[in-house]
């Protein structure tokens, strides 16, 4: 009989667009001819919590308790008509269905403003160039979250939009609060999960259910449908999957997870989850598993058996989308940093372009995990008839490219198939910020579509960069967001604090880099993160190679990663997290580059060291111009119209070529002798983009030489092709 499958991410991931996990799973099923139903019990819950409905039963909700309320909950609680009134309008607005009401919400007038609208200083500047529906998105998003305040306070205290009882999650290296939170009964949340999960439960009657727990704001709800499950329909099978598992449930041995769950699986699902179905249908043995954990005699069991090997990426299939509700998701805007917003802000297909880190050697990274240390690109070409199938799926052309780091070969590969095919596509990434990413390959990602990227400067630190082993120096990093910046690509640093040994006069060092880069406009956004040790990074794992020493050795029965430790230099990092985080807002605001350093701390800190035109004279260094004869040139204009006239100078006569191209913006002619001009012209439809067959710059130059022509270097630097590489002739 054939098993009856339904996959699910329980509450809460983003509000905007589904976590892919599920739609990976399903799209790897499909290729097998096995159905499944998927859901995002997510967005599903935020739905009918932010309805008419909803409200009316939170607010009577809290009438009913004596509680004692603060004054912004007191106020929100006597202005509920307002919002009882507004919420179904702002849901639309917010999914794209309403956009009328744009006009409305800016009046500042419409929407009852509880504590979140005191940030509204910075509105002016945010939005002033933007237009109204960015900033009512803004608006909008400030009273969802005056909304979550009141829930929180009066109705339930674990709520929040992206996580749900995350502290349960976080670094639980034992199994028993979150067993005790499990005993208690149903919290208002709870209750909403429960009555649509039983409504999913009914319409599908799975054999098998697959959840998927990417973070550990969604391990509660995802243990507290599985306990529903149990009790109500006992024969269904439960497993567990996702990527909270991989990284902290390696050392599970604590049965009682198993009263909740009949198997968790760990790395990529797709061949552990093929095994466990054909497990459930009587064809393989529990003991012929796949990197699984099952409950065997009472105790916790690995099992990883299975002889399958794990499928290729080029084997796993499409993402399938299907059952989610697409068109429900909510689009927020909620703090002002360009790159945040495009994470809460519309709908974008998640795909990978690579399986793993090409990398892979960053000492606070887990690179002793599979999911960073199996490397295994997807051919660009494949990539492709991925992205065209999403988009006829879903309808979306937004993607992001959820990669550890994306190859820059592949990028390029990539790039030149998109263009090929002559598909609108808008797409972001991350990145490592190598000099490969040379100004031409910067201006072919733009063509193709890519409007951002993200890559780690971490502690922009070159002793610090050479110990994390990043393969990157400050001024390789200044020199490559110089490039995507011409081409009018956004930049955003993952930056980083803390990092064992690091001293203060590091810290300080590093914001003064980061301040010289925000300063030169080569970096756009930024996010400081503390330094966390975690257990399967080198870090991790060779504690004294590093100076640090963990504060236990004791690996806990349930979730085992985060690793408390003591560093010896006995540096209070904590103490830098205020003033790095104000600065660095001041600066995405291009302002404040003249305060002192000193001035965003209320503590002493000493001088920096940096010279304070580091960065600007990194910037102005002479880059190496020479160019390999295996590098490719590429033309991505069109064909030009050519004209032949005589020049005439001293009673000497030259035939000459002129040849007019049109781009999107504007016209602009280059000229050159005829017998230049007429062999570049003959050229071009070689070199042009939608050629699958490259033409390298030693077969430009044979070419060139074979046609009888002289000279090549003087033509390559001539203001023919100068003119020519400013509008789209380059050279990767």
């Amino acid at each position: 009989m054939e098993t009856k499958i339904f996959l699910f991410t329980p509450p809460f991931t983003q509000l905007n667009t589904p976590y892919p996990a599920t739609a990976y799973i399903k799209g790897f099923l499909n290729t097998k001819n096995i159905p499944s139903t998927q859901a995002d019990l997510g967005i599903e819950v935020i739905l009918e919590l932010f309805s008419k409905k909803g409200l009316e039963r939170i607010f009577k909700d809290a009438e009913n308790k004596t509680l004692q309320l603060s004054a912004n909950a007191g106020r929100i609680l006597a202005l509920q008509d307002e919002y009882l009134k507004t919420i179904d309008a702002v849901i639309l607005f917010l999914q794209g269905k309403n956009p009328t009401l744009s006009l409305q919400i800016c009046q500042e007038d419409f929407l009852p403003e509880a504590s979140r609208f005191a940030q509204l200083e910075e509105l002016d500047w945010a939005f002033g160039t933007m237009g109204t529906q960015d900033k009512a998105k803004h608006l909008s998003t400030l009273y969802l979250e005056d909304i979550s305040d009141f829930i929180v306070e009066a109705v339930d205290e674990n709520f929040g939009f992206s996580r749900y009882a995350e502290r349960l999650g976080r670094s639980a290296n034992s199994f028993d609060e979150l067993y005790a939170a499990l005993q208690l009964g149903h919290t208002y949340i709870d209750e909403i999960l429960i009555e649509i999960l039983r409504k999913k439960i009914e319409s599908i009657q799975p054999d098998f259910v697959l959840i998927s727990v990417p973070f550990p704001g969604n391990l509660y709800a995802a243990f507290r449908s599985a306990q529903w499950i149990k009790k109500h329909y006992p024969n269904i099978k439960i497993s567990m999957g996702g990527g909270f598992p991989n990284t902290e449930l390696r050392s599970l041995s604590d049965a009682r997870v198993f009263e909740f769950l009949d198997f968790i699986t760990l790395d990529d699902g797709e061949m552990p989850v093929e095994n466990l179905i054909e497990h459930l249908e009587g064809k393989r043995n529990l003991c012929d598993l796949k990197r699984t954990f099952a409950l065997v005699d009472g105790k916790v069991q690995y099992i990883n058996n299975s002889t399958c090997r794990d499928y290729k990426q080029s084997e796993t299939g499409t993402p399938d989308y299907s059952d989610l509700l697409l068109d429900k998701y909510i689009s927020v805007i909620e703090i002002v940093n360009p790159m945040h917003r495009m994470w809460s802000d519309g709908r974008w297909n998640k795909l990978t372009m690579a399986h793993g880190c090409y990398w892979g050697k960053c000492t606070f990274c887990d690179i002793s995990l599979d999911y960073i240390k199996v490397y295994e690109p997807v051919a660009a070409n494949l990539l492709c008839d991925r992205v065209e199938e999403l988009i006829a799926q879903t309808g979306q052309n937004g993607f992001h490219f959820v990669d550890e780091a994306a190859p820059p070969a592949l990028m390029r590969a990539l790039a030149l198939e998109i263009i090929r095919r002559k598909i609108a596509v808008t797409w972001w990434t991350n990145i490592r910020f190598e000099k490969s990413f040379t100004k031409d390959l910067c201006l072919l990602l733009k063509a193709s579509g890519c409007i951002a990227v993200s890559g780690g400067l971490e502690v922009a630190s070159d002793r610090l960069l050479e110990l994390i082993d990043k393969g990157v120096t400050v001024e390789q990093v200044a020199k490559v967001t110089r490039n995507f910046t011409e081409a009018g690509i956004m930049v955003h640093a993952y930056l980083m604090y803390g990092y064992p040994t690091q001293t203060i006069q590091e810290t300080v060092d590093s914001l003064e880099m980061v301040r010289q880069l925000f300063e030169a406009g080569i970096l756009q956004s930024g996010f400081w993160h503390q330094f966390a040790m975690t257990a399967h990074s080198p870090v991790g794992l060779y504690p004294e190679q590093f100076g640090v020493v963990k504060e236990s050795d004791i690996v806990g029965s349930f979730a085992n990663n985060d690793i408390n430790y003591t560093d010896q230099t006995g540096i209070d990092h904590d103490k830098f997290s205020f003033g790095l985080k104000k600065s660095l807002f001041n600066y995405m605001h291009g302002i404040c580059f003249d305060y002192p350093l000193q001035d965003w701390f209320e503590f002493k800190i000493p001088r920096t060291k940096i010279p304070d035109d580091f960065i600007f004279n990194a910037l102005n260094e002479d880059t190496d111009l020479s160019i390999k004869n295996s590098a490719k040139v590429i033309w991505l204009g069109g064909k030009p119209s050519m004209e032949r006239f005589t020049k005439t100078k001293k009673g000497r006569s030259w035939n000459m070529i002129s040849l007019k191209f049109h781009d999107k913006k504007e016209s602009f002619t280059v000229t050159a002798n005829a017998g230049e001009g007429g062999w570049f012209q003959e050229m071009l439809p070689k070199i042009s983009v939608s050629n699958s067959k490259t033409t390298t710059l030693g077969e430009f130059k044979t070419s060139f030489e074979n046609a009888g022509l002289e000279d090549f270097e003087l033509f390559w630097h001539s203001k023919t092709i100068q003119v020519l590489r400013d509008f789209g002739l380059l050279v990767l």
